[in-house]
C-alpha cells in the first residue's frame, strides 16, 4: 500500500485486507468478493481499486506466510544435506498451504502473464535449496522450482475436503517423494 495515498484509502485498503483474511479462512480462494466489500462497508468497486484480480488479493491476504517461508528456506540454506533440507521446507510448504486457505490458490498457474509474486518471491528464497539438492543428486537435473510448486498446489487442492487434509496432503507429499514402487 503505498504512502501516499490519503489516510482513507489506507485506511480503506487496511479494514478489506483483514476482512478478506477472514472470509478466505472461512470460504477459501472462492471467498465472495461482494462479502468481503460488505463487511469491510465500502463499495466492491473499492475492493476492485484496491485488489484488481482476485489473485491480487490472495497474494496480500497470503504475505505475511510466503515472508515466513522465505526466511525459512534462507535457515536451511546453510544445512549440510541438500536433500533433506530442500524436503523439510517443502514439508513446511505443504503444512502453510493445507492450513492457510488461499494460499494454494495463490501460488497456483493461472496461464496468465501476470506475474505470480508469491512464486517469485519463494523461488528467489528456496531456489538455493533446489540448486543444492540438484547438484546432490538428490534431485533430477530437470526439476525445476515451478515443478515442485505445481506438485504441492494439487496435492493441497486434490486433499482439501478429506476429513484431515494435513495428514492426507502429507501422506501424498511423502508417496511423491518416495516414488509409487518399493524398494527391494
Amino acid at each position: 500500500m503505498p504512502e501516499r495515498q490519503r489516510a482513507d484509502a489506507r485506511r480503506n485498503y487496511t479494514r478489506i485486507l483483514a476482512v478478506a483474511e477472514e472470509e478466505v479462512a472461512a470460504h477459501g480462494a472462492d471467498a465472495s468478493l461482494e462479502q468481503i466489500a460488505r463487511t469491510a462497508g465500502v463499495g466492491s468497486a473499492t475492493v476492485r481499486r484496491h485488489f484488481p484480480t482476485r489473485r491480487a488479493l490472495l497474494e496480500a491476504v497470503s504475505r505475511q506466510r510466503i515472508e515466513a517461508l522465505c526466511v525459512r528456506a534462507h535457515e536451511l540454506t546453510g544445512k549440510e544435506d541438500g536433500r533433506n533440507a530442500l524436503l523439510e521446507w517443502l514439508d513446511d510448504l505443504v503444512t502453510y498451504s493445507v492450513s492457510a486457505r488461499g494460499l494454494a490458490a495463490a501460488l497456483a498457474y493461472d496461464g496468465s502473464m501476470y506475474e505470480n509474486s508469491c512464486s517469485a518471491a519463494l523461488e528467489e528464497a528456496a531456489g538455493p535449496l533446489v540448486r543444492r539438492a540438484a547438484q546432490d543428486g538428490a534431485l533430477a537435473a530437470d526439476v525445476t522450482f515451478a515443478d515442485l510448486v505445481t506438485l504441492v498446489v494439487g496435492i493441497v487442492f486434490a486433499t482439501e475436503h478429506y476429513p484431515d487434509p494435513t495428514a492426507q496432503a502429507h501422506r501424498l507429499f511423502r508417496l511423491a517423494v518416495a516414488g509409487l514402487s518399493p524398494r527391494s
